[in-house]
């Protein structure tokens, strides 16, 4: 099969599409033909992308772990799903991934994909889906009424965060770029502040604060958690805790019930995905290193 992989530990300029070995389906495995890929820019960082889980090079290495496609396949034992079928998720970061025309992926990291869902749109939403939806709600604590103030609102992640605290009743304070500002508001947010200056000066006290940014940022908005509040970040382990609230730093997790509420939302319009820029398989390294990116997830079409 044709795959995106990297032979040796670097930086994404060491990306090449090549013929790599059609993937092998382990106990409670699917195979997945891919239609459409998704990736974060800083996973060649991650252990994960170098080692398997007892510590072995696992180089040369197949990354991305956004997925949308039809099941090709099934392994020994998995139960759930049947072949032909149109699945989307997230897969494990310490197996090869889903920038290649077919990946192995544990069943239960898969949903089912409504038919009214394009694979595109699909392969932007796991990550950005599920990580704004366990910040907000599973960490976070976010209840209707609430105010929640959202760090890089105008990124993938972002994005869907802005529109899934709209939609549970939250008062929404987007940060970002001055050229996200109107992308923001009309995801939802009510205010939205550039990091340019002072930020915790305009926001004031809110009850939950989603971060994907880190260092200063991340230090800083500790002092805008009200009392009982919640800090949550992806980026690193808070060093500076709110006063008198909590402070949560956590790894997205795949969940196929909240996939499949997820893409419910697509389905129905409540919630849009933000893509940047589309591209072939052989594109991908142009992808990596962010040439020509917008704002947005970028995506990888591997069947046209």
């Amino acid at each position: 099969m044709k795959a995106v992989r990297i032979h040796e530990r670097a930086g994404a300029e060491a990306l090449v599409v090549e013929e790599a070995p059609y993937p092998k389906a382990a106990e409670n495995d699917v195979i997945v033909r891919v239609h459409a890929a998704s990736f974060t820019p800083g996973e060649l960082d991650w252990p994960g992308t170098w080692e398997d889980r007892a510590g072995r090079d696992r180089t040369p290495v197949i990354p991305g772990h956004e997925v949308s496609g039809e099941v090709a396949e099934l392994g020994y034992g998995t139960t759930g799903l049947t072949v032909g079928q149109r699945v989307f998720g997230l897969t494990d970061w310490t197996r090869d991934g889903t920038l290649a025309e077919y990946v192995a992926v544990e069943a239960r990291n898969l949903a089912p994909l409504p038919a009214a869902v394009d694979h595109v749109t699909a392969a932007a939403l796991p990550m950005a889906g599920l990580t704004a939806r366990q910040a907000l709600f599973d960490h976070g604590g976010l209840r209707a009424g609430q105010t929640v103030l959202v760090h890089g609102a105008g990124g993938a992640v972002g994005h869907v965060a802005v529109q899934l605290a709209r939609e549970a009743g939250a008062v929404v304070v987007g940060t970002g770029r001055e050229r996200d500002r109107a992308a923001v508001l009309e995801a939802g947010a009510e205010r939205f502040v550039t990091l340019d200056g002072r930020f915790e000066e305009e926001v004031g006290q809110v009850d939950v604060v989603m971060d994907v940014i880190g260092g200063d940022i991340l230090d800083r908005s500790a002092a805008v958690v009200r009392a009982g509040g919640t800090l949550v970040t992806i980026s690193a382990p808070p060093k500076v805790r709110p006063v008198d609230g909590r402070a949560v730093f956590f790894v997205v997790e795949a969940d196929r019930r909240q996939l499949e509420e997820l893409a419910g939302w697509v389905r129905e319009g409540r919630l849009v995905p933000r893509v940047g820029s589309v591209r072939p398989l052989d594109e991908t390294r142009d992808a990596f290193l962010g040439k020509g990116r917008v704002p947005g997830k970028s995506v990888v079409r591997v069947v046209e």
